[in-house]
């Protein structure tokens, strides 16, 4: 029995696909028989080093400014859509899985042609564009939160999460995260990341706010992105123990190590209901429409995070300085965070596929 997964770009699309896959492994499908497809970006490195089969195909994004260069992607959506067709009756592929994105589209629309069911996740409290369009004749919908704004028929599963985090363990990982990262056992850690790509707002108010901090005394365990050597720099001279990463996959660690997490909004909020990780969000305004901000809302509304938006982010030190010196505060946080998580998404959706498959 052969599955199909469509996820491209960053990660978060990426990983809730990996976990996905990992899963129907789990329950029992062979490696061979779930085929990856994506384009050139991260997804063509992780789904085969994963050991998976994986179909590059050319992808295009939908500009939201008037250009020329959006007349080209019906060409290149219909160019897609028949390689992809070709290899779903080639493997004989039973049912798809569209994580949105630029893939999903020409993905669904070839499983849709040679009457192969197809299914959609949403990683966002806002569906993007893509799903939108392939909900409308997904068998079924699943959604991240428990209302998914333009996706009104979503099954609130959760995001997708790869084992590790579906079942972390803090107290366990801790030592070992400290260690791993060269932190202090008695000292507050700031976690800080904005997603596979990193942010460069938060880098730079981050740097800024170490710079005058005067808070209680705290440690930086900073995912800097395509801003590590910005962030290096400032790290290199600071009197903080701040030690700068442009990326890892081990989120496990990462959370673990963490006491405090100061983030981007995007489908990375699963991750930390999952590992029940207080947290500032800060959304950012990219992307299709207001997702990362409707993200931020759902958790703060719950009780797991603040915001503080980018027009205000200003406001992140003195923030961060009242949660970093109020252990209760965080307590509470990561209680409401656990009581909202649902870690086992990805095994929901794997079961639901093969329901699909076998009908």
């Amino acid at each position: 029995m052969s599955f199909a997964i469509a996820a491209a770009g960053t990660g978060g699309h990426v990983y809730p696909g990996l976990a996905v896959g990992e899963a129907l492994v789990d329950l029992g499908v062979s490696r061979d028989e779930i085929l990856y497809i994506g384009g050139q970006r991260l997804e063509a490195q992780v789904y085969p080093e994963a050991g998976f089969p994986f179909l590059s195909v050319e992808l295009r994004g939908l500009s939201r400014q008037l250009t020329l260069r959006n007349l080209g992607i019906p060409r290149v959506v219909m160019a897609a859509v028949r390689t992809i067709r070709a290899e779903l009756v080639a493997r004989q592929v039973k049912a798809l899985l569209g994580l949105g994105g630029y893939v999903t589209v020409p993905a669904g629309l070839a499983a849709r042609s040679v009457g192969v069911p197809v299914a959609v996740a949403e990683q966002n409290a806002e569906a993007g564009l893509a799903n939108r369009v392939v909900s409308r004749f997904a068998t079924r919908v699943f959604g991240s939160f428990p209302i998914t704004h333009r996706l009104p028929k979503a099954e609130w599963v959760g995001n997708p999460l790869r084992r590790p985090l579906a079942e972390f363990d803090r107290e366990r990982l801790r030592p070992h995260a400290l260690v791993r990262f060269g932190l202090e056992p008695d000292v507050p850690v700031l976690g800080v990341f904005g997603g596979s790509l990193g942010a460069g707002v938060i880098n730079r108010a981050v740097i800024d706010m170490l710079a005058a901090w005067d808070g209680p005394s705290l440690q930086v365990l900073h995912l800097a992105g395509q801003g590590y050597e910005e962030v290096s720099a400032a790290a290199s001279v600071s009197p903080h123990r701040w030690v700068v990463l442009d990326f890892i996959g081990e989120m496990d660690a990462f959370f673990a190590a963490c006491d405090l997490v100061v983030a981007r909004a995007g489908g990375s909020v699963a991750e930390l209901t999952a590992t029940a990780t207080p947290a500032i969000l800060v959304p950012g305004g990219f992307g299709s429409g207001r997702h990362q901000a409707l993200n931020a809302a759902a958790l703060a509304e719950a009780g797991a995070a603040v915001v503080v938006t980018e027009d205000r982010i200003h406001e992140l030190a003195p923030k961060v300085e009242a949660l970093m010196s109020d252990s209760d505060a965080r307590r509470r946080m990561a209680d409401a965070a656990r009581k909202i998580a649902k870690p086992q998404a990805a095994t929901v959706i794997a079961q639901a596929l093969i329901e699909m498959a076998s009908t």
